[in-house]
């Protein structure tokens, strides 16, 4: 499999079920050249006028599985969206708990 055939695939986080996103690239361990994991760049808010989400780094061994249309990852915890997102403010006004 190419990098390119890996780009095309969505990224799940099987505990949440959220589309994490396309791997941007990979890493790689210097003394033998075997990949270490995927990164996924951040995801453009209010089209990019607001910056971007931090990066994601999958380490190689959080991978399920890698399947047709999609990798499967198990990734502990759920994702935390960063401070004064919408996400955020739509779950203060819903009332559910916030995790610290």
């Amino acid at each position: 499999m190419t990098l390119q055939e890996l780009h095309k695939k969505d990224v799940i986080n099987i505990r949440t079920g959220e589309n994490l996103g396309r791997p941007d690239d990979l890493t790689f361990r210097p003394q033998d050249a075997l990949v270490q994991g995927l990164v996924l760049r951040g995801r453009p808010r209010l089209f990019g006028l607001l910056g971007k989400g931090e990066d994601l780094c999958v380490d190689w061994s959080q991978i399920v599985t890698i399947g047709a249309d999609t990798v499967l990852v198990e990734l502990p915890g759920a994702c935390q969206a960063p401070e004064g997102t919408l996400f955020q403010l739509k779950t203060a006004v819903v009332g559910r708990p916030e995790k610290a």
